[in-house]
């Protein structure tokens, strides 16, 4: 395009300036309107005017429209309104040299200067193509972080507006203006606090808790536990076989604990040891806790424990009372039968009587007994328990408590149940019964990873709406409406929970678990660590392992302040139950971790 050309595009565009403003200084029209619809014609013309050439294929015009109260805009009926608008064109072609050419009016009383940039050369490249220059990814933080702030982004021009039209009022409407909003202002913000204090549920704080860490002399190895089973005679070649090549796929490493019982040949399942066993782990834990806390035994008003297999009489919650004596009014509860997803009810219930009870502690101890629930038969899905399940408990000290904010570790923020007991096949999926020979075991079904997929589905659609950001919320409400009513082919939108928490405890029930769950959840391998590394080193401690997890996190020093924390947890019923942690402050592990002596060496 010749310099000619450029000049011709100048005075046509100065003509239209001079025909399109003038007609609309009118005193009829406020002059934000008169900016408005200049603009707009503007903006019409510049894309529509052939004579325009090289204006008419822009692919980015923007307009910038910046008031203040400096410049006196005088019009016709002598009313005076000070604004000063200043306006900014912005022209775009990708890669090309500009010439900027100004024009003067010095007759207008809206724009004394117009500046417009021309490009050197004529050719003008074809848009980029995305697909192969932007990364799908990071389209999805781009959607993400629109989504996020799109209250902002409107927030913003609202409040323009407001400004442009408040900036002509005078100064007795604006008094009375004021004084009316600032009374229903004042209303409204004293019902709302009101109703906002009474009815908000007591926050829930995690002071500390304690991992049971048992004795060296309790560990097994693979080649050890092969060679007491075999001894045993109670195992034919070919579950023994079984249980070998279980153990190589588990993901257990060398160094998990089995109760003293099982250390003799014949192992002695008896109500002896098994009692013993629940004293060591359960005593162990709670002492490990009492110290580092240095709570006062008597302001413990609630006692919670969950063990699914081992429930004496007097109750476990009882031999607690017992040991340490604490007071005869508090609010003991045994919880049995309910499976490794245990730990995540339990915390539920402290947390409801925590709303009853204010000012006080509650205590949650979560363990399971092996002694009596060893099984020695031959029956291939009661012969995996033996496999995977190992000794472990922990202690939790929750309070409600507004001075302990100061010194807990976290807050809770949602607990989300899911039971499946209604559907028969996942009612019978963990089942405890007898084999052919009366022999007492715990069976596992084959179907038991696709009703736990199907109770986490359920979980966690309960659970999004609580946790997610709102960009993935609308993804998933989009695509679910697409498929139901629209018949659309589509995939189902698993929403990125990565995008809601930033630490995950996923129950360690076995390798298979951890590999759904990661695959399903489209976690990273770091996301998982913990479970993992908690398998490996502990074994499967049932409604325990979710707190070896923490502490492994805690141990590796990755916990900060404002992170979020997935507690996910399945057991027989069927259940998945899911709880949702905020750290208070950045959190050093306690002492006497179970990870301290150890850490160093994972993960593996």
């Amino acid at each position: 395009m010749t310099i000619i050309t450029h000049l011709s595009c100048i005075y046509t565009l100065h003509s239209f300036i001079h025909s399109q403003w003038h007609p609309l200084q009118n005193p009829e029209f406020p002059p934000w309107f008169q900016t408005f619809q200049f603009l707009s014609s503007l903006v019409s013309f510049l894309h529509q005017n052939t004579v325009l050439p090289s204006l008419s294929v822009l692919p980015l015009f923007v307009v910038t429209v910046v008031s203040t109260p400096t410049l006196p805009i005088n019009l016709p009926n002598s009313q005076s309104t000070h604004i000063n608008i200043s306006i900014s064109l912005s022209l775009s072609l990708y890669n090309h040299t500009f010439h900027s050419i100004t024009i003067s009016d010095p007759n207008s009383i809206f724009i004394s200067q117009f500046t417009m940039s021309f490009p050197a050369t004529t050719r003008i490249r074809a848009l980029p193509d995305f697909s192969n220059s932007v990364k799908l990814k990071y389209v999805k933080l781009g959607y993400h972080y629109l989504i996020t702030h799109i209250w902002t982004l409107f927030l913003i021009p609202l409040m323009s507006f407001i400004i442009i039209e408040a900036s002509q009022l005078k100064t007795v409407d604006i008094n009375i203006h004021l004084h009316y909003t600032l009374i229903i202002f004042s209303i409204i913000f004293v019902v709302g606090l009101t109703f906002y204090i009474f009815t908000r549920p007591s926050p829930v704080y995690l002071v500390d808790y304690s991992c049971y860490k048992p004795p060296h002399h309790l560990r097994v190895q693979f080649n050890q536990f092969m060679e007491h089973s075999k001894l045993t005679g109670d195992f034919d070649e070919e579950s023994l076989e079984f249980q070998r090549k279980i153990l190589e796929r588990s993901g257990l490493g060398e160094e998990t604990y089995v109760p003293e019982a099982m250390h003799f040949i014949p192992p002695k399942p008896t109500m002896a040891f098994a009692r013993e066993e629940a004293e060591q782990v359960m005593f162990g834990a709670l002492d490990t806790l009492f110290s580092s806390t240095n709570v006062k035994l008597s302001d413990i008003g609630i006692l919670v424990v969950n063990c699914s297999l081992f429930n004496p009489t007097p109750s476990l919650s009882a031999m607690i009372v017992n040991k340490y004596k604490l007071r005869g009014n508090i609010r003991s509860f045994n919880l049995g039968g309910m499976g490794c997803s245990a730990g995540v009810i339990a915390v539920d219930l402290a947390k409801d009587m925590l709303q009853v009870h204010k000012n006080t502690y509650a205590v949650v101890v979560s363990t399971e007994n092996i002694t009596q629930n060893w099984y020695f038969g031959n029956k291939k899905a009661m012969l995996i328990p033996n496999c995977l399940f190992r000794v472990g408990g922990a202690a939790v000290l929750l309070s409600n408590k507004g001075s302990d904010r100061f010194r807990a570790k976290y807050k809770l923020v949602h607990v989300v149940r899911t039971h499946k007991g209604a559907d028969d096949k996942a009612f019978r999926c963990v089942y405890q019964d007898q084999d052919e020979a009366g022999k007492t075991g715990v069976s596992l079904s084959k179907d038991l990873m696709a009703i736990a997929g199907d109770a986490l589905k359920t979980n966690i659609t309960t659970l999004g709406p609580l946790v997610l950001p709102i960009s993935e919320q609308l993804l998933f409400f989009v695509t679910l409406v697409g498929k139901k009513f629209f018949s659309a082919k589509v995939k189902p939108y698993i929403p990125d929970f990565k995008l809601a928490f930033d630490h995950f405890c996923i129950h360690s029930g076995g390798r298979a678990v951890i590999d759904e769950l990661e695959k399903n959840l489209q976690l990273l391998p770091l996301h998982v660590e913990a479970s993992r590394m908690t398998l490996h080193r502990f074994g499967n401690t049932s409604s325990s392992s979710i707190w070896y997890e923490l502490a492994y996190t805690e141990a590796k020093g990755r916990m900060r302040k404002g992170h979020r924390i997935w507690q996910i947890a399945f057991g027989s019923g069927f259940k998945c139950n899911s709880a949702v942690w905020e750290a208070m402050r950045h959190v050093k592990p306690s002492n006497k971790n179970p990870w301290e002596d150890c850490i160093d060496r994972y993960p593996v």
